[in-house]
């Protein structure tokens, strides 16, 4: 009786070792590597993965490289790390939730139909990563003069047609500060009474009381 168990373990172990095998087979022959891409995003410039860095394209606290044409995955410990991912949603910034307030820049993840993709199904989610610098400069810190969010801290300049734009509150930015949010508030009647302008900020508050520089 021991003699027949043996056998059918021996059996079992065997076909899992030929099916490994060939999964290793088929996965070389698909050509995958750690320096492939399959994926693109774009801020103004595109993005693209790197695979074998996480299971999902910039996931949080992954890192991308920094290039005047693309941006892509790479080790957060590489040389070549300029920002972390601090957010990831799926579908589109104007329908999902916010990015934290002191993010530098976004990266919009476009939808493709890959070979190769985070979950084996062929394709990656329209989606966009929330990204923070591991260095200064930080435009997404209040008086940065950037990132995607005006907060309190942050000052803006009249850009005309009742639009203002954010600019670095230090004056080294292209434009010179005009006012500067002081406070965030659900509603303008809870402003300070300095406020001049009201700034669309978004969120649970948001209206931005500002007073003038």
């Amino acid at each position: 009786m021991r003699d027949r168990i043996s056998a059918g373990v021996v059996c079992v172990l065997a076909a899992l070792l030929a099916a490994l095998l060939t999964g290793c087979t088929q996965s070389a022959a698909g050509g995958e590597s750690d320096e492939g891409s399959s994926a693109t995003a774009s801020v103004a410039p595109s993005a693209t993965r790197a695979s074998g860095f996480g299971a999902v394209f910039l996931a949080v606290d992954e890192c991308s490289s920094f290039g005047k044409a693309s941006f892509t995955e790479v080790p957060c410990t590489s040389e070549r790390a300029a920002a972390r991912v601090v957010a990831r949603h799926d579908g589109t910034p104007g329908g999902g939730p916010p990015c934290p307030a002191t993010t530098d820049f976004v990266l919009h993840i476009s939808e493709q139909s890959q070979i190769s993709d985070e979950d084996g199904d062929g394709a990656v989610p329209q989606g966009y990563a929330c990204m923070r610098n591991l260095q200064p400069p930080h435009p997404g810190d209040p008086g940065g003069g950037g990132g995607p969010r005006t907060i309190v801290g942050d000052c803006v300049y009249g850009s005309g047609s009742g639009q203002v734009r954010e600019t670095a509150c230090d004056g080294k930015g292209p434009k010179k500060p005009q006012y500067k949010v002081v406070k965030a508030v659900a509603e303008r009647s809870r402003c300070p009474l300095s406020t001049a302008l009201y700034v669309q900020l978004g969120g649970v508050q948001p209206v931005g009381c500002a007073r003038p520089l």
